[in-house]
């Protein structure tokens, strides 16, 4: 489903991404892990060009990521799920989900926002999926942080995707509220077939939720293989030069998960 062979980014002088080889399978939960700065989130946006690489070749759903002309054909494929939600505050739940379907409607349509009934039913399915169809007609700006991630995620569901992409999608969320929101995008994976790709800090929630870990460090990959079998070894050569005395964000073995304040 992803394909990546030697993916390279700078930015400016700075190598941000260091020759980067990695498979995912379809419908397979791929959790990365590493410490600010390592490449996690540029790796994410090469995939759907929102960023481009530099050199490599980088294959998803069948299309070449790398030199497709036209991105809205690679977007379709690839939803997005931010780490600040990305709705629209001021329009209804159902709507932002509706924005979804954008790119599968005509530019007209588009334009107008002219949503077929068909569109309409699919946006509440995925509503009922992540339990907020109670909440389709609300404004979004009424909704908790969980809330409107889980919008997010139903948003990114209803443009029926063969790949999603989540940058640190619990970052600002209490713990049970990010493990719903992690158990909704591994229910993907397992009844929708979706390949998810998800950006995360804890290796608790990776090995829970996660089919496969990679880790990455300044801009290499470091580790690839099972999230159960993540060493104490493999965990310093994803987080080099920090320990969990020195930093909240390295996540031991033995470290409690992190907690933020609800969004």
């Amino acid at each position: 489903m992803i394909s990546i062979r030697q993916l390279t980014k700078h930015y400016g002088s700075n190598p941000v991404l260091r020759g980067i080889d990695l498979e995912v399978a379809a419908g397979e939960f791929v959790v990365v892990l590493g410490q600010s700065g390592a490449g996690k989130s540029t790796l994410l946006r090469c995939i759907n060009r929102l960023a481009q690489a530099d050199s490599g070749t980088l294959n998803v759903a069948g299309i070449d990521a790398l030199a497709c002309p036209d991105t809205s054909v690679l977007r379709r494929e690839v939803a997005m799920i931010f780490q600040h939600h990305n709705v629209v505050p001021r329009l209804s739940v159902l709507k932002n989900v509706l924005t979804g379907r954008l790119g599968s409607v005509g530019t007209l349509a588009s334009i107008l926002q002219l949503f077929r009934r068909e569109d309409v039913a699919l946006a509440m399915q995925c509503l009922e999926r992540v339990e907020l169809a109670h909440k389709a007609g609300e404004r979004t700006d009424s909704l908790s942080g969980g809330q409107k991630q889980r919008v997010g995620i139903a948003r990114a569901l209803a443009q029926r995707p063969q790949v999603i992409l989540a940058d640190e999608p619990i970052a600002s969320l209490d713990p049970k509220t990010a493990r719903l929101v992690l158990q909704y995008l591994r229910d993907a994976t397992r009844e929708l077939g979706i390949t998810v790709l998800c950006n995360l800090h804890q290796v608790e929630y990776a090995r829970e939720f996660g089919d496969r870990v990679v880790g990455l460090a300044h801009g290499s990959l470091v580790f690839d293989g099972n999230a159960s079998s993540i060493t104490d070894a493999d965990l310093a050569r994803i987080y080099p030069g920090q320990s969990a005395q020195s930093s909240a964000d390295v996540p031991t073995p033995t470290l409690s998960y992190r907690t933020a304040s609800r969004a």
